[in-house]
């Protein structure tokens, strides 16, 4: 399976930018290596073009998280089913984050290692509201590839091996941001 997924993201690689682009798109609903590997392999190249190539990222992804959407609104949970090889339990723990903090947490499967795919398809087979979760896709997706873009311009090869870190250190501000947030309004409301 390894060997297949590297020799996926060769092909990714060989076409450029429109690899990025093709990447970004396909990972948003079926079993691929993420683009993340191709962006920072562009970014490192090309630093001038970061946030382009973070554009592209985030664009290709949206479009293909839509796609998700669709799969899972039209195919249902066969779809998901076929997919994700009856991983039931994967849709029943994604069901209940649903339940709990609604677009958020597209919001964090976008922009966190979560499987994106997962909460693009079950998107459509939950029935959530369209516009909530373009909104919340295109602002994860956004922060995680522009986030990405702007370190590997500001501090290239030296930060590289610690992307996975600061991802997940802005994850936990965001996350603290989200709890403080409620907090509040939860004491105002009493």
């Amino acid at each position: 399976m390894h060997e297949l997924l590297v020799r996926m993201n060769d092909i990714f690689q060989s076409l450029g930018v429109q690899g990025l682009a093709l990447n970004s798109f396909i990972e948003s609903f079926f079993l691929v290596p993420p683009p993340d590997f191709l962006l920072i392999t562009m970014d490192l190249a090309k630093p001038q073009k970061a946030l382009y190539y973070a554009t592209i990222c985030t664009i290709a992804s949206l479009l293909g998280g839509i796609v998700g959407y669709a799969l899972g609104y039209w195919g249902g949970r066969p779809v998901f089913n076929f997919i994700f090889r009856n991983k039931h339990e994967q849709f029943e723990g994604v069901e209940k984050l649903y339940n709990k903090y609604g677009s958020l947490a597209v919001f964090f499967s976008a922009f966190t290692p979560i499987p994106y795919k997962i909460f693009t398809i079950a998107s459509g087979i939950l029935n959530m509201n369209f516009f909530k979760f373009c909104v919340a896709s295109f602002f994860g997706r956004g922060l995680r590839f522009y986030i990405v873009s702007i370190v590997l311009m500001l501090f290239g090869e030296a930060i590289k091996h610690y992307i996975e870190w600061v991802i997940l250190a802005v994850t936990i501000v965001i996350i603290l941001f989200f709890v403080v947030l409620y907090k509040k309004r939860h004491i105002l409301s009493k």
